[in-house]
């Protein structure tokens, strides 16, 4: 990949190719009610691993297949399966394109594709177009074709896409969407989110340990830094927007009443790659004299049609404390929250000018999905956070229904990227948001976030 372009070019080789593969057909999931939804994951990383674990949890599933170009990452679930007195799924990864044998399996209903960037969308358009009840990993899609590839090809098969965002289930977020939609804040004008994290020593490592010391990437680092890394070398973009995005989409009611309208993006220098580099490899490193593209910190403004506006911060090459820096600002008040701040002022509850703490508002608005099921989510990962995403991945393929977050969720949301990257290569000038749902959003209903099923 040595140049922007043939970068992305990469992420659409196979747009063409599903029409070669034999038993391939369009149509809806194979699943029966009452009986075990049989699943398939593409990538079994760090991620896929994650899944994995929670899905061997279920007892109304069974993992059917799985896939990677990674050996080790193989045993590792294998090992993991045979633990759980589970039966040895099929075993597919001699080839990039071996997961297209994992699709004709006819047995299999549902698919979860944990897999780097570049391939997410390919992948899930060819599940899709199998049949297959699809759950795709963040971010959806790396460019505006890709993200109508999604749409398009939802429209035409009626397969449907879960685009798997765990930080929509955050039990603070569920609460502060419980105090949206029983109007806590009043009308909503106002919302900031994003993705504050310090990942230089998961973008650089020694190439033997996923998180580690050194500054390799690409076919010298291992885990994330193979492949990730080459995003913030190539291109100036917030490549990695749906953990804020998402639950605030949610709380704006955007594809379902709202949507986005245009953004503006603005970048900083990139300089903190290099710093980290030269300070841990020392400036004569040949990795010290590369010239990053992507800002150290990006941030991005969108309009909806309901008049609110939105930020959002990328924020990973730089010395930073985990933060997705949330806040929701309605016209009688606002929540300002994250791991470390919790705070809330509303006008004529609380005294004076100031804030207070949030504690008694999460207890009264407590989401009836972590007062069911919080007991059991402590063991999953991310803070229980990733039971509920997929608990609601697995009784939507059942089901066959559309899930909570959709193909047009996905797309929109992804959409940040490249949408992101036009406007900063052009001086912050606006980018018109695409309107994914042509239309229907209009008329389109919220889904029922405040049940507690899923």
């Amino acid at each position: 990949m040595s140049s922007r372009r043939n970068f992305i070019k990469k992420s659409m080789i196979a747009g063409g190719g599903i029409a070669m593969v034999p038993n391939l057909t369009f149509g809806i999931t194979n699943s029966i009610p009452g009986e075990k939804l049989n699943i398939a994951l593409i990538g079994v990383g760090l991620r896929g691993t994650n899944h994995l674990n929670n899905l061997l949890k279920r007892s109304d599933v069974n993992v059917f297949a799985i896939c990677d170009l990674d050996a080790n990452r193989i045993n590792i679930a294998l090992d993991l399966i045979a633990k759980a007195g589970k039966k040895k799924p099929q075993i597919f990864g001699n080839s990039a394109y071996d997961y297209r044998n994992v699709l004709a399996l006819k047995s299999i209903d549902a698919v979860v594709i944990s897999t780097p960037w570049l391939w997410h969308t390919r992948m899930a358009v060819d599940s899709m177009k199998a049949g297959k009840y699809t759950g795709l990993e963040v971010s959806a899609a790396n460019t505006l074709e890709e993200c109508w590839d999604l749409v398009n090809t939802h429209e035409t098969t009626g397969s449907h896409l879960m685009i798997l965002e765990n930080v929509n289930y955050r039990r603070d977020v569920l609460a502060v969407l419980n105090m949206v939609k029983q109007n806590v804040f009043g009308e909503l004008l106002h919302f900031t989110g994003g993705y504050q994290h310090d990942l230089r020593h998961v973008k650089l490592n020694d190439g033997k340990t996923a998180y580690g010391k050194g500054v390799e990437f690409g076919s010298n680092g291992i885990s994330e830094s193979v492949w990730r890394t080459q995003h913030s070398l190539l291109r100036n973009a917030d490549v990695y927007p749906t953990h804020g995005l998402g639950p605030i989409a949610v709380m704006a009611d955007v594809n379902r009443g709202n949507r986005f309208l245009s953004l503006t993006s603005h970048a900083t220098k990139a300089i903190g790659l290099n710093k980290y580099i030269v300070d841990n490899g020392g400036e004569n490193h040949p990795n010290a004299k590369l010239k990053w593209k992507q800002g150290d910190i990006i941030t991005s403004t969108i309009e909806t049609s309901n008049g609110e506006t939105i930020i959002i911060t990328h924020n990973v090459n730089t010395p930073h404390p985990y933060s997705l820096g949330f806040k929701v600002q309605g016209v009688n008040g606002l929540a300002d929250f994250d791991h470390h701040t919790q705070r809330m002022h509303i006008e004529g509850i609380t005294e004076g000018h100031g804030w207070e703490a949030m504690d008694a508002w999460f207890e009264k608005y407590d989401h009836p999905l972590w007062k069911k099921y919080g007991d059991v989510a402590a063991e999953a990962g991310h803070g229980g956070i990733d039971f509920f995403v997929m608990n609601a991945f697995v009784e939507s393929a059942k089901q066959n229904i559309a899930p909570p977050m959709d193909v047009y969720d996905a797309a929109a949301w992804s959409a940040i990227t490249p949408l992101s990257e036009l406007s900063i290569e052009n001086n912050g000038t606006p980018q018109d948001f695409p309107d994914f749902t042509r239309g229907r959003w209009v008329k389109r209903k919220p889904y029922n976030w405040m049940k507690d099923t899923f």
